[in-house]
């Protein structure tokens, strides 16, 4: 599907064919809307009471597949309960936070559900972070303990001082299955409770405790990077637990007993844990979960798990798009692929040569209080709403909103597209981050009239009617690259702290058949100081995350900015790494290098045309 091709909007004929497929299951729907919607009142909700109940209905169904490991639903609930049991007896209550650091593996999905069983709450750090921002994401939430896998020790250890330090805060997992009560412990490091060990020790009944939790109540951190500087805790409910529980999985995806999901995202983040899991659950189906994404290994394992339904971002559709085309990319037992990210001209094409029946794409954030799903199935949208929203014009030159003489901002028209904003109420709140000044920034007030509050999701949405809407970019300070945000001020803050460069400027630039945008830094050296790439990418490799240390490199012999003494991104983002533009010398760490080295129209060529693939 070429961009000409791309459906812009979707027409009322298209949208009355699509009903009869959507009026089938509606019962479910009632019930999982129903789920989605409801206040938070004194209901028993969240992650531990759906658990339970799919184990109550599915005992021996499949629950979790993860490498050679397959674990029911009743094995899964009972590892979960053993560990609730030991959190309990260390002292562990509702509402502590718990930090975890461990890698996908199905110990931090029976860590998690146990949290959520006490009452406890997840501190989800991302196992890319190293350094200062991982500091910073602990200091953040200052948790009364950490769990932490083999796997990250390492890293872990190099932020010893900020981490919780009280009888039995340090909890440590072995890298392998310790979900057996006769697991055994290996060499634990000093300080550090060996946690594999208690939990085997304990019982296997559902606790007491799992019918506590209440809506408004929160159920873990997501770690975001928003709009600007470290990154965030981003609250999440279990009242927002259900709405994906409920909204998504039951009243949309609908998946049965009989389906396994395959999941390859990291799950310390919502798309995984809340989206995925979470329709996992209310089906009492199975989930397949993947240490890490690979594209060569990916259809093999759907084959050998029976996986039927897939999640994604978009960047691994055109990464499985890039493979050599073969006899058996339709054998497989797939039929409904769900995530978000999928870009309009990778589309049909991904559905086509896969097979795939339905792609149920969805918006949304960790933290925002508006999302979308595709639940009619139309192809090139991030679906419909049923929350208040509106898509206002937005001046991206100025980078800020559009007011009119009457100090209120404009819907955008059919077809058009601008920046969407979620309105604050009651059915629809903004928990907002732990630091109440940062979740103010990300308010807008006085929108359509006076007094009136809305959540600004920093994205630019095309207006596609009938309550559909389809993503175009992200705006501000925050770009999408290899399915993390990357927090430009982060980027230079870090870089900033090398001696030979006085200004340094981040910003993400699109490339040729790429989903997001790669990381470019123009930089100004200090006078009489020699450009060093080798120091450069050290500093980067060490002191960012992998999908933050910048693909392109611009050595600037001066900055431009605003009146206000702001720079000008927007050119930089409009040169990009074009040659034909940019007079400065431009570097590129190419796909499997470590080293910068100088871009030149040979090389340039050959990123275009996609011979070289980021």
């Amino acid at each position: 599907m070429s961009g000409s091709d791309v459906p812009n909007t979707i027409s009322l004929t298209k949208f009355i064919s699509k009903l009869p497929v959507f009026l089938t299951g509606t019962p479910k729907r009632v019930k999982g809307m129903y789920l989605a919607n409801r206040k938070s009142g004194d209901h028993a909700v969240g992650l531990g009471v759906c658990l339970e109940k799919a184990c109550k209905s599915n005992p021996t169904g499949v629950a979790l597949i993860y490498q050679d490991r397959e674990y029911s639903y009743a094995r899964f609930n009972a590892w979960v309960n053993r560990i609730v049991y030991s959190l309990a007896a260390m002292g562990t209550k509702k509402g502590d936070v718990v930090a975890i650091l461990v890698e996908n593996r199905p110990e931090l999905l029976a860590c998690i559900a146990a949290i959520a069983k006490l009452g406890a709450v997840s501190a989800l750090l991302n196992t890319s972070q190293r350094g200062a921002v991982l500091k910073h994401s602990v200091e953040l939430v200052s948790p009364s303990r950490i769990i932490v896998g083999e796997e990250l020790f390492d890293a872990c250890e190099k932020i010893s001082e900020c981490l919780p330090n009280d009888w039995n805060s340090r909890l440590y997992l072995p890298d392998s299955d310790t979900s057996s009560v006769k697991c055994e412990s290996s060499k634990i490091p000093e300080g550090w409770c060996d946690f594999a060990a208690d939990i085997a020790k304990q019982h296997n009944e559902n606790p007491r405790y799992t019918n506590r939790a209440r809506g408004g109540e929160a159920f873990c951190y997501f770690y975001t990077s928003g709009t600007t500087g470290l990154p965030k805790a981003a609250i999440l409910t279990h009242g927002r637990f259900m709405k994906a529980y409920g909204g998504v999985g039951l009243a949309c995806l609908q998946l049965k007993p009989s389906d396994r999901a395959y999941v390859t995202l990291p799950f310390y983040h919502g798309t995984a844990l809340v989206i995925a899991w979470g329709s996992v659950i209310s089906g009492s189906a199975g989930l397949v979960m993947a240490r890490k994404f690979s594209a060569s290994q990916f259809w093999p394992e759907i084959q050998r798990t029976k996986a039927t339904a897939i999640c994604y971002v978009g960047e691994l559709c055109r990464y499985l798009l890039a493979l050599p085309p073969s006899p058996d990319d339709k054998k497989h037992r797939v039929h409904t692929m769900f995530g978000n990210g999928l870009r309009p001209n990778l589309w049909t094409g991904f559905k086509e040569r896969f097979g795939i029946e339905r792609v149920m794409e969805f918006y949304g954030s960790s933290e925002g209080n508006v999302g979308f799903l595709n639940i009619f199935n139309h192809d090139c949208t991030v679906g419909f709403t049923t929350v208040p929203y509106a898509i206002v014009e937005y001046d991206l030159e100025e980078s800020k909103v559009v007011r009119g003489r009457d100090g209120f901002l404009k819907k955008v028209r059919k077809g058009e597209s601008g920046l969407l904003l979620g309105e604050i109420t009651d059915k629809s709140p903004f928990d907002g981050y732990t630091d109440p000044e940062k979740t103010e920034k990300t308010i807008l007030r006085n929108v359509l009239k006076m007094g009136d509050a809305w959540f600004n999701t920093g994205d630019l949405m095309r207006d596609q009617g009938f309550n559909h809407a389809q993503f175009v970019d992200r705006l501000g300070d925050t770009y999408r690259w290899k399915g993390e945000n990357v927090s430009t001020t982060e980027v230079e803050n870090s870089l900033n702290l090398i001696d030979q460069i006085l200004d340094v400027v981040s910003y993400g630039v699109e490339i040729p058949n790429t989903n997001g945008r790669a990381g470019m830094v123009s930089i100004r050296l200090k006078n009489g100081e020699v450009f060093d790439p080798d120091l450069f990418y050290k500093h980067s490799i060490e002191n960012l995350p992998h999908y933050a240390v910048p693909v392109f490199l611009r050595i600037s012999s001066h900055m431009e900015t605003t009146g206000t003494f702001k720079y000008k991104k927007t050119d930089l983002k409009k040169a990009s790494f074009d040659l034909s533009i940019v007079d400065d010398p431009v570097w590129v760490k190419l796909p499997g290098e470590a080293k910068y080295q100088a871009l030149n129209s040979k090389l340039e060529a050959k990123m275009i045309r996609g011979d070289i693939r980021f």
